[in-house]
């Protein structure tokens, strides 16, 4: 004998997404433990078998600040502000392109390193990505607190840094982390689904990111490139992340450029990148299996 099972014996409805934007956070809290499971995968995973493990961490903005310190600032003689150590403008720029960057890379294979999964069992796709800006939100915790503790050193150990000083903006900077990983999130989203299609891109992101940091004032300020490169100037200026990164280098060393105005278009276009990168990902979820 069999039972005719109704719609109110099912736990869970799954039904297409039909919204231009869909969002559903109520089903992303349902996921919450997948979700943390994934974070604790990415995190394990990124050093297992490797020797030095976390202090990779440590190792690589620090080791890149030093090089930026040595070439742009000792040979290539790059102001970075009276009272402000070079290393210190250096990790600051670091510390904040890291977790942009980490971000982007980290989901823009979404579709391709998780196609086994997605073809298999049913959960929301938006929580792949999302693990990985969650499992780099530590690691640029980490990195935040390796800068605090070099600005600690040059201001009470040293008379190098005299002129830096937090501002009150510091205030604003969870929200600026917030749109670092908006960006990051909804940068790699788009790319993550082109790559499906178009597999030269994969070859595309890391060059490009490389790139995209010489054009986003990490190793220089950007009065400094207005200056010496006026005509030009307008590519640096206009890229997000150099707004979040001297926004960045405001509230923490008081160095930079700052307003409200500058703010809010570093928010408006991380929101507007995430909602795009969320558009062409939902889009694409409906029908990367077959085409991966």
């Amino acid at each position: 004998m069999t039972t005719k099972r109704t719609s109110s014996d099912w736990l869970y409805t799954i039904s297409p997404k039909r919204k231009l934007i869909d969002l559903n956070f109520k089903e992303i809290w349902r996921y919450r433990d997948l979700l943390f499971l994934f974070v604790k995968r990415d995190i394990i995973t990124q050093y297992k078998q490797t020797i030095l493990g976390p202090l990779w961490y440590f190792i690589q903005p620090l080791f890149t600040s030093v090089i930026f310190t040595l070439i742009f600032n000792n040979l290539a003689s790059i102001p970075t502000g009276s009272g402000i150590p070079s290393f210190l403008f250096n990790l600051a720029g670091i510390t904040s392109w890291n977790y942009f960057s980490a971000c982007l890379t980290g989901t823009s294979d979404t579709f391709k390193a998780n196609q086994n999964i997605f073809g298999k069992v049913y959960f929301p796709r938006v929580i792949t990505p999302l693990s990985v800006v969650f499992s780099n939100l530590l690691k640029f915790g980490i990195q935040l607190l390796v800068f605090i503790s070099f600005y600690i050193y040059f201001v009470f150990f040293t008379n190098q840094a005299a002129n830096a000083i937090p501002q009150s903006a510091l205030v604003l900077l969870p929200f600026l982390i917030i749109f670092m990983g908006l960006f990051g999130l909804g940068f790699g989203m788009v790319i993550s689904s082109l790559t499906t299609k178009y597999r030269d891109l994969t070859f595309l992101v890391g060059f490009g990111v490389q790139l995209l940091m010489y054009g986003s004032a990490v190793m220089y300020p950007l009065s400094y490139f207005k200056e010496k490169v006026p005509e030009y100037s307008w590519i640096v200026e206009y890229n997000p992340m150099t707004t979040i990164i001297e926004l960045f280098r405001y509230m923490t060393l008081g160095v930079g450029e700052f307003s409200i105005e500058n703010f809010l278009y570093a928010g408006s276009i991380s929101i507007l990148v995430f909602l795009f990168g969320l558009i062409v990902f939902n889009k694409t979820e409906k029908t990367f299996i077959d085409t991966v």
